[in-house]
This record gives C-alpha cells, sequence and structure tokens, in this order.
C-alpha cells in the first residue's frame, strides 16, 4: 500500500504540473517543433536536383506558393510588430497597414504571373540568375554583384532572426536568450540543410495558416471579452482609443499639427513590394503555371487582408484590456492578449505563430542566401547533379553556423549589436528599393540593359548606407521612399545614355 500510495501521489504531482499553464505551452511548443521537422525533412526527401533544392523544380502549386510567400513577407512583423504599433499609436498605424497592403496586391496582380512566365523561360535557378540571364551583355557582373550583396545582408538577416526567436522563447519560459537562440536554430538548420527550398516552402504553409488563425481568432474573442469583462481599461476599441488620448484619434496627426511625413512613411514600405526583396520574389518564380499563378493571387491577396485587419484590432484590442501603459513592451501586446483570453494550451498554439513567423523568415533568408552563393558563384560551372545539391548543402550548413556565430556574438557585444541592427534596417530600404526598380524595369522596359543594372546596384545600396547612417532618414525622408527614387532616376538616365541594344 505504501508504494501504491506513493505512484497515485507521484502521478497527482504530475497531474499538477501538466496542468500549469507554462507546462501546457511547453508541451504544445514541443509538440509544434517535432511535427515541423519531420514535416520538412519528408518534403525534402523529393529534392534531386540543384533546381529542386533552390527553386523548388519550379513546378510548385500556386496556394503553396502563396501561404509561403506570406509568412515569409510577414515574418513577426504581423505577429508582433504591427499589433504593438497599433497597440502604441492608435489609428496612425493604418497607414503602414494600407502601404503593405497595396504592394503585396500590386505583387500577386501585377507581377506573380509575368515573374512566373520569366523564369520558365530563361529557365531561372535563383533570383540573381534571372537578372544575369535577362541583361546578358554584363550578366556575369550582375550575377557576382547581386550575389555578394544579397548573401552579405541576408546572412546578416538571418541572425536577427535568431536573436527575435530567442528572446521569444525567454518572454514565454524565462529561458536565457543564448539557448532560445540554440533552439530556434535547431529547428530550422537541419529540414533546411536536408531540403532546401521545397522543404522550406511547405514547412511555411503551416505556418501561414497557423498566422492567419491567430490572427482571425485572437480579434474577435478579444472583442467578446473586453465586452464582459468589467475589469477591463474599456469595453469597446473606440472607447479605448477616445480614452488613450487625441493622438490614439488621429490618422496623421504628429506634434506639430498634420504631418505628410507620417503618411509617406507609412505608405512607402509598399516599394520593397514590388519584387524588390529576392526572397519573395522566388515565391512567384517557383509556381508552376500562369493558371496556379492565378490561384496564388487569390490565396495572396486573401491572407493579406485578413491577417492585416486582425493585426491591427489585436493591437487595440491590447489597448482596450491593458491601457496605453499597461505593458512595458508594446510588442509583447500580441502574447499578452492571447494569454488573457484563451486558456493555455490554446494561447500556445497560437503564440507559436509569433515563433513560427520568425522561422519562415529565417529559413527562407538561409535558402536564398546559400543558393545565390553556391548557384552563381561556387558551383556555376559545374554539371554534375549530385555535385551542385552536395555544394548547396554545404553552403546552407556553413552560412547557417556563421549565422548562429554572428547571433551570439550581437548577444555579447553592443557594437556588433548595433552593427547587425544597422545592416538589418538597410535591407528593406537599400535591397528591397534597389531591386524593386530592376525587377520592375526588366519587365516593362525593353531598353533597360545591363549596365544600367549594375549601376542602379551599386548608386541604389551606396545610397542607402550613406543616407541612414548620416541621420537623414529622421531628419527629412524614410530611406525606403528615397532610395527608390534615386535607383529609378539611376536606371532611367543610365539606360537612355547607353547605346540602344539591337
Amino acid at each position: 500500500m505504501p508504494r501504491e500510495k506513493y505512484f497515485l501521489t507521484l502521478l497527482k504531482n504530475i497531474k499538477n504540473r501538466i496542468m500549469l499553464p507554462q507546462s501546457q505551452m511547453l508541451i504544445v511548443m514541443v509538440i509544434y517543433m517535432v511535427f515541423l521537422i519531420s514535416w520538412g525533412i519528408y518534403q525534402g526527401m523529393r529534392v534531386k536536383s540543384s533546381t529542386d533544392y533552390s527553386i523548388g523544380g519550379r513546378v510548385l502549386p500556386g496556394w503553396a506558393a502563396a501561404l509561403s510567400e506570406r509568412a515569409t513577407g510577414e515574418s513577426a512583423w504581423a505577429l508582433l510588430g504591427l499589433p504593438g504599433m497599433a497597440y502604441a499609436t492608435g489609428l496612425m498605424e493604418i497607414w503602414t497597414a494600407i502601404g503593405c497592403v497595396f504592394g503585396v496586391i500590386f505583387a500577386w496582380i501585377v507581377l506573380a504571373w509575368r515573374l512566373q512566365r520569366e523564369a520558365h523561360k530563361y529557365d531561372v535557378q535563383t533570383f540573381t540568375d534571372y537578372l544575369a540571364k535577362r541583361h546578358s551583355d554584363f550578366g556575369q557582373a550582375i550575377r557576382v554583384l547581386s550575389s555578394l550583396t544579397i548573401v552579405f545582408f541576408f546572412f546578416f538577416y538571418v541572425g536577427a532572426q535568431f536573436v527575435a526567436g530567442g528572446k521569444t522563447l525567454y518572454t514565454m519560459f524565462h529561458l536565457k536568450p543564448e539557448y532560445g537562440m540554440l533552439i530556434t536554430a535547431a529547428v530550422i538548420i537541419p529540414y533546411t540543410i536536408f531540403g532546401g527550398f521545397r522543404s522550406v516552402v511547405y514547412t511555411d504553409v503551416v505556418q501561414a495558416i497557423i498566422m492567419v488563425t491567430t490572427l482571425i481568432l485572437g480579434p474577435i474573442v478579444g472583442l467578446i471579452y473586453i465586452k464582459n469583462h468589467p475589469d477591463v481599461y474599456a469595453h469597446s476599441i473606440t472607447a479605448a482609443l477616445s480614452s488613450a488620448g487625441p493622438a490614439y484619434t488621429a490618422l496623421a496627426k504628429g506634434a506639430n499639427g498634420f504631418q505628410w511625413g507620417l503618411i509617406i512613411s507609412g505608405l512607402s514600405w509598399m516599394f520593397g513590394y514590388f519584387g524588390g526583396m529576392p526572397q519573395l520574389t522566388t515565391r512567384f518564380m517557383s509556381i508552376r503555371d500562369h493558371r496556379n499563378a492565378k490561384i496564388g493571387r487569390n490565396v495572396g491577396v486573401t491572407w493579406t487582408i485578413v491577417a492585416y485587419i486582425g493585426a491591427l484590432t489585436l493591437g487595440w484590442v491590447g489597448l482596450a484590456i491593458f491601457g496605453p501603459h499597461g505593458l512595458s513592451d508594446r510588442e509583447f501586446v500580441m502574447p499578452k492578449v492571447l494569454m488573457q483570453i484563451f486558456p493555455p494550451y490554446l494561447a500556445a498554439l497560437l503564440i507559436t505563430g509569433a515563433i513560427a513567423a520568425m522561422i519562415s523568415t529565417a529559413d527562407s533568408l538561409l535558402i536564398l542566401s546559400s543558393t545565390e552563393l553556391a548557384e552563381n558563384i561556387l558551383s556555376r560551372r559545374d554539371t554534375d547533379r549530385r555535385k551542385k545539391l552536395t555544394i548547396a548543402r554545404v553552403s546552407t550548413a556553413v552560412l547557417a553556423v556563421i549565422a548562429l556565430g554572428v547571433a551570439f556574438l550581437s548577444q555579447q557585444s553592443h557594437v556588433i549589436s548595433k552593427f547587425v541592427y544597422d545592416l538589418v534596417s538597410y535591407v528593406w530600404a537599400g535591397i528591397g528599393g534597389t531591386f524593386s526598380v530592376i525587377i520592375l524595369l526588366s519587365l516593362f522596359w525593353k531598353r533597360f540593359n545591363g549596365l544600367a543594372t549594375l549601376v542602379t546596384i551599386i548608386v541604389g545600396i551606396s545610397f542607402t548606407i550613406v543616407w541612414i547612417s548620416t541621420g537623414l532618414e529622421e531628419k527629412i525622408m524614410t530611406a525606403r521612399i528615397m532610395t527608390f527614387v534615386v535607383a529609378l532616376l539611376t536606371a532611367i538616365i543610365v539606360t537612355l545614355l547607353s547605346p540602344q541594344n539591337k
């Protein structure tokens, strides 16, 4: 009997521990991570060539490409950043949402089917491969310069995603950020090395579904919660915005009254979606055919509209629950709201969407960087399919380890952390603005040539670095729009001054 009593007590203690909110969250998280790795490796078993590894063989169904593009494009921004800004600024953040949504709609309606067609026409392996083949007069120079530029900037972007994963796990389970980074890397690296682009796409599909589910259920249940709980800051979003102060209900008013700069800054996010972010553009190029491009368009546009409305609403629900000063960090609003309104196990599943967003960005950036390096520089002249596939996998592994090392160093050193942050801040403006111009003109202006492409890359990236590092970003105008304008003018002038190709 003592032994039976001991086991009954032990089982009771285990049950009590499992019922703890943090234990339920941990169990859900572990199950999800194991599933994600297994699913990615399963998809990777179907990879037979470097084309499969780098761009999915260009046979992806439209719905899969769309969900992958959306999960990659929104990152933690849609689940942490945008709700956090809505919580902190009220209606002002609508302009950023409008800019992003318009950019995504333009990309899927105007660019996606054209890029799918071009990728098949030129037998494209990577983003840079398209530019080099489209402008073959300077193809090799474009290939090397574009690949090195993308690899350099996106390499640090991957490290930043590892850091974000570490911080999220710290807020949920009080793990040291270093341990959280290792866990994030341990989830991402195996299936990315093994399955490449295909594994990344199909794991992104799962993550996109979790993300949009979070952004649908969270606001709906949140609105019901604030209406029926007397202890919240306000019982409706309208009341919460009004009670928080005039700044929260103003659409474009700063300290000095109406400011066009606030509107332009928000809308300027659209320029990065005009084909200039390689990790998004390769999704368009990987689609099987024109019919699937239409399916992808419908899925991508619908997902974006629903997700952005949900993200803004979730931030405003957080304002109604906690008030404008109720959170120490505005980007805690999504997990805090979900833990407040849902049972722990369900909150854990939906909060996993935040980590899913970081994972979907990190694996996409990692495979983009490694395939650019492998396909365009390391194994450019190799014809052996197995050798090229091996080089691509080794490149992925090496870049992943180095990026993880940079993430660790950035945690230890404020100087390195600032350096990484600055480089990441250049990506959307420098890479996005510059390459958006190049993609648009490559698709719509026959006279646009290789020399103009080369000069535009050099001028666009250099201008962004100078503009941001000299403080003009804050004093005059955001680099997201200035880089686009400068790159566009450069491309037009150089093209008109160049001899016209026959």
